[in-house]
């Protein structure tokens, strides 16, 4: 199908006006629940045929997050439409002020593959609350997933109105060529600059969704046995191919053993086995070969395994790392950890602020100045203090990078401020003006115009 055709239907659509009704929106939205629902076990088969995920998985880290989002949207959507209103400043008496949400019309939305249900659906469920209608590119690196998702939406939603693309590169730069009201972009930062540039051509509002070296602090104030548990988890959830994983960790030297003894005792306990349920596969053969790179065998302290056939990497710590290593170059995006000491705590946080600001940081600590001092200093998009990844499941906060990792956020009314324009509406009465703004002017009148202004 010709995408100007998609989208020139997906415009006259709009100016129908249909999809600005509150009704109209929720009734689309409970359909793509069902829909999610019913065809629950197509979207399990897809992403194990892509990269062996457990349904566990699958439900915790993605079809629990896509509904959560659709049930966020039906139970608030009739408050975040509708007006609010302001104050209105005495210059403008006698006058109300409000402020419209409206949709900013045909959007397009470029998921990524390594959560790719909750990174392509999420976007694409707040553009419906929102009320646009919207084309969608799935990642064609998950190839099942991309198709599952093509099938269920082109086969129970007007093209008019929402359409599913599948395809690569080739597809995605034709899409790109096009005038979107707004472009929804998820992945690396590499690809997100051809994006931007490409929305450049037309003036089209972005919001991308990057990466970065995420960073951990653990300072000897920190619960160390907690630390490292949670560490191992949102570390290798995904076999490390997650957005917001810790990428590096920056550990107090005056603890570093006990805490890397810990690191180990757990990823043994959690059984990051060749095809257990537990872990994920390398999402390719470029990707895995990338990664079994960034390995140094002389830097291993756990791990190092890996098999091609399956493309398996077991996790991996690498101790005694320093700044200059292939793997402190750019962000890992799998299973390899690894890990530097400090002495000090102000040239920890320094060392980080050389660096490119990252999508999440994170620090374990008990010591409230610590705290205050990460919060305060570092810049980031989001993160947590004793815990990690964990700031995604609370869609009472934004998610979105900064800098290099990103511009724009979403997730709850933030997903619905991103894909709204918001209307400033002025509404003043006929009567009871005074003559101040209207010529001639005179000494008299400015003197006024000071007071009120």
């Amino acid at each position: 199908m010709n995408y100007q055709d998609i989208l020139h239907s997906q415009k006259e659509f709009f100016n129908t006006q249909k999809t600005k009704n509150v009704k109209f929106r929720k009734m689309y939205l409970e359909k793509l629940r069902d829909l999610i629902i019913q065809n629950e076990n197509l979207l399990y088969e897809a992403i194990d045929k892509d990269f062996g995920k457990s349904q566990f998985e699958t439900y915790v880290t993605e079809i629990s997050f896509v509904l959560k989002d659709i049930d966020y949207y039906l139970k608030n959507l009739n408050s975040l439409s509708k007006p609010k209103k302001v104050t209105t400043n005495l210059a403008n008496q006698i006058a109300t002020s409000k402020i419209h949400s409206e949709p900013l019309g045909c959007t397009l939305i470029i998921g990524a593959w390594n959560y790719p249900y909750q990174l392509s659906l999420s976007p694409l469920i707040a553009s419906i609350a929102a009320g646009n209608c919207c084309i969608l590119k799935p990642s064609e690196i998950a190839e099942n997933t991309m198709k599952a998702m093509a099938k269920i939406i082109n086969e129970n939603f007007p093209p008019e109105y929402i359409y599913a693309v599948e395809g690569g590169v080739d597809e995605t730069t034709e899409i790109l060529k096009l005038k979107f009201d707004k472009i929804f972009f998820t992945g690396s930062t590499k690809v997100g600059k051809i994006v931007y540039k490409a929305a450049a051509e037309h003036l089209t509002p972005v919001t991308l969704e990057l990466g970065g070296k995420s960073p951990v602090i653990v300072t000897k104030e920190a619960n160390i046995e907690v630390a490292a548990k949670r560490i191992v988890w949102g570390k290798f959830l995904n076999a490390g191919q997650t957005c917001v994983a810790p990428d590096y960790i920056l550990v107090e030297e005056s603890v570093k053993e006990q805490f890397l003894e810990i690191l180990r005792k757990y990823i043994e306990e959690f059984k990051y086995e060749s095809n257990s349920e537990q872990y994920t596969r390398i999402i390719n053969k470029k990707n895995f070969e990338r990664l079994t790179q960034l390995i140094n065998p002389q830097k291993v302290y756990f791990g190092g395994n890996f098999n091609e056939e399956n493309l398996y990497i077991e996790p991996t710590i690498l101790d005694n790392v320093n700044w200059e290593d292939d793997v402190m170059q750019d962000e890992i995006f799998g299973p390899i950890l690894p890990v530097i000491s400090f002495t000090n705590f102000h040239q920890a946080l320094n060392s980080i602020l050389e660096l490119e600001k990252p999508l999440s940081a994170y620090i374990f600590t008990n010591n409230n100045e610590e705290k205050n001092l990460f919060t305060q200093k570092l810049s980031f998009g989001g993160g947590c203090i004793n815990d990690v990844v964990m700031h995604l499941g609370n869609d009472n906060l934004p998610f979105g990078g900064v800098g290099n990792s990103g511009m724009g956020s979403y997730h709850g009314k933030f997903g619905f401020e991103t894909f709204s324009h918001q209307k400033a509406i002025l509404d003043r009465a006929t009567w009871g003006e005074p003559d101040l703004k209207y010529p001639p002017y005179s000494e008299n009148k400015i003197k006024w115009i000071k007071k009120l202004l």
